[in-house]
C-alpha cells in the first residue's frame, strides 16, 4: 500500500519529492509562494506522466519550453486533479477554514498518514534574527507552527514530520519550541527531535537541520504503538564536488547558458557513481536549466582572487580587498560575502539568499582567470540539494535560486521517508496480527 500525506509549507517541493521516491502519494501541497507552486504543479505533472508511460510529454515540454510562461501547456495534458493537488494559499488563521475544506475534498474521505513540512524558517535563523533584530520578536512567522498544529489536530496522521533550522529550538528563549512539544503533547501525540546534517546522509551539503518527527501515542486505549523516531544510518561522503556532482555538465562562463535550454551530458551515466546512486541524473537523457549569471568585471576580479586563495588553504575576507574593489559601505560584517563552492569535498549550507547573487556560491574554476571565474548556476545549485536534474524550477532566475535554496535535500527526504515507512508498515502488521 501507498501511504498518504500532506506537504505543508511545501515550497518547490524537496521533501515531497523525497517521500514520493520512497513510494507515498501526496494527497496536497500548501504553498503560499506563486513560481513554487508552478513548479510543484509541474513535478506534479511529471510523476503522473511517468506512472502512466508518457514522459514524451514532459520531455516535450522542457524542449518546448519558453522564458516568461508557465506550464500551463504541460499542466493541460494531465487530469485537473493532479493540478488540483497543489494548492497557493498562504497558511493562517483566516485561511484555515477554506484550506480545510479544499484538502478534505482531496482527502476524499480515506485517512492521512503522513503530515511534513516545516514553516518559512527566517524567522528562527541566525541570519534572520541578525537582519531584522528585534523587530524579529514581533514577526508573525514565529507562530506558523500553531496552523501546523491545526492540521494534526483535524487530520490526525498516524505521524508528522516537521523541519527547520537549530534556531527553533532556541528563537525567543526557546518559547516557540517549548508550546509547539506541548501542543502536539496534547494531541496525544509524542514527540523527539534531531539535528541532521545532510552530508552524513548521502548529500554532498553540509547542511545542518532539526528534524522534528511526532507518532500517534496509542494504537488503541490500552496498548502503547511501536512507532519511534526514524532511525538514520551516519554515511561516509567519499565523493567530491567536482570529481562527482559538477563534471558531466557543460563548463560555461559568466552569463552564459539559458533558463530553458536543452543541456546535454559531457559523461555517460555509468561514469558517474554518485549522480547514479543518489538518483540526481533523472531518467532523462538531458537536463536544463544550466545558466550562470552575468558578473561585472569587479565581481570576477574578486572571484578569481577568491578561487586562487582557496586553492591556497585560505578564504578570502573583504576587508582585505583591494579599496577599488570594495563597493560595499560596510567592511566591518559579514568579511565572509565572498565564498568558494570546496571543489574537493561537500559544500556550504546553500540558503535562499542565493537568489540575490551568487558571491557565496562561487564556481570552484580550475586556472581562475577574470574571463572564466563565475558563480553556480541553477542546475549546480539544484544539484547540491540532490534535486533530481528532471526536475524544473518554474518562474525567473532569481526565482528558482529561491526554491532551490529553500528546500530541503531530496535525497535526506528520501532516507528519512524510508525509514519511517518501515515503522508504518510495522505497526500496520502489529495491528493485524492483533485483529486475527
Amino acid at each position: 500500500m501507498k501511504y498518504r500525506f500532506i506537504d505543508l509549507f511545501a515550497g518547490a517541493g524537496g521533501l515531497s519529492e523525497g517521500f514520493i521516491r520512497a513510494g507515498y502519494e501526496p494527497i496536497a501541497h500548501i504553498e503560499m509562494d506563486h513560481y513554487a507552486c508552478d513548479s510543484l504543479k509541474t513535478r506534479a505533472a511529471f510523476h503522473y506522466l511517468k506512472e502512466n508511460g508518457k514522459l514524451e510529454i514532459y520531455e516535450e515540454y522542457l524542449k518546448n519550453k519558453k522564458e516568461k510562461t508557465d506550464g500551463s501547456w504541460l499542466w493541460n495534458k494531465v487530469p485537473k486533479s493532479v493540478i488540483d493537488s497543489v494548492i497557493q494559499e498562504a497558511i493562517g488563521k483566516e485561511t484555515l477554514p477554506s484550506l480545510f475544506e479544499r484538502v478534505d475534498k482531496l482527502c476524499n474521505g480515506k485517512p492521512v498518514d503522513m503530515i511534513i513540512g516545516g514553516p518559512p524558517c527566517q524567522a528562527y535563523s541566525v541570519a534572520g534574527r541578525a537582519r531584522l533584530g528585534k523587530k524579529i520578536e514581533e514577526d508573525p512567522r514565529n507562530d506558523l507552527y500553531k496552523f501546523y498544529v491545526a492540521f494534526l489536530k483535524r487530520y490526525k496522521p498516524k505521524m508528522f514530520v516537521f523541519e527547520n533550522v537549530l534556531g527553533i529550538l532556541t528563537a525567543k528563549g526557546g518559547e516557540p519550541f517549548r508550546d509547539l512539544i506541548r501542543l502536539v503533547r496534547e494531541l496525544d501525540y509524542n514527540i523527539d527531535f534531531r539535528e541532521q546534517i545532510a552530508s552524513q546522509h548521502g548529500v554532498l551539503q553540509k547542511r545542518h537541520r532539526v528534524i522534528i518527527v511526532g507518532w500517534q501515542n496509542k494504537r488503541d486505549t490500552q496498548q502503547d504503538t511501536s512507532y519511534h523516531y526514524p532511525y538514520l544510518l551516519e554515511e561516509q561522503m567519499p565523493y567530491k564536488i567536482m570529481r562527482d556532482l559538477f563534471c558531466d555538465l557543460p563548463i560555461i562562463k559568466a552569463g552564459e547558458g539559458t533558463l530553458c535550454g536543452i543541456v546535454h551530458y559531457t559523461k555517460p551515466l555509468n561514469d558517474m557513481e554518485y549522480l547514479k546512486k543518489s538518483g540526481i541524473r533523472g531518467v532523462l537523457s538531458f537536463t536544463t536549466q544550466h545558466i550562470a549569471r552575468p558578473n561585472n568585471p569587479t565581481d570576477r576580479e574578486i572571484y578569481k582572487q577568491a578561487v586562487e586563495q582557496w586553492n591556497e588553504g585560505k578564504r578570502l575576507r573583504y576587508d582585505k580587498l583591494d579599496p577599488s574593489l570594495q563597493k560595499h559601505k560596510n567592511t566591518q560584517t559579514f568579511l565572509n560575502r565572498f565564498c568558494v563552492v570546496d571543489p574537493n569535498g561537500v559544500c556550504h549550507t546553500v540558503v535562499a539568499h542565493i537568489a540575490m547573487d551568487g558571491h557565496y556560491y562561487i564556481y570552484p574554476t580550475p586556472n581562475p582567470t577574470t574571463d572564466n571565474v563565475r558563480s553556480i548556476t541553477i542546475r549546480e545549485a539544484a544539484r547540491i540539494q540532490s534535486f533530481p536534474d528532471d526536475y524544473f524550477f518554474e518562474g525567473s532566475r532569481s526565482a528558482a535560486f529561491k526554491q532551490i535554496g529553500n528546500a530541503v535535500p531530496v535525497v535526506l527526504a528520501e532516507k528519512i521517508a524510508l525509514e519511517i515507512k518501515k515503522i508504518l508498515a510495522h505497526e500496520d502488521e502489529l495491528r493485524r496480527t492483533q485483529n486475527r
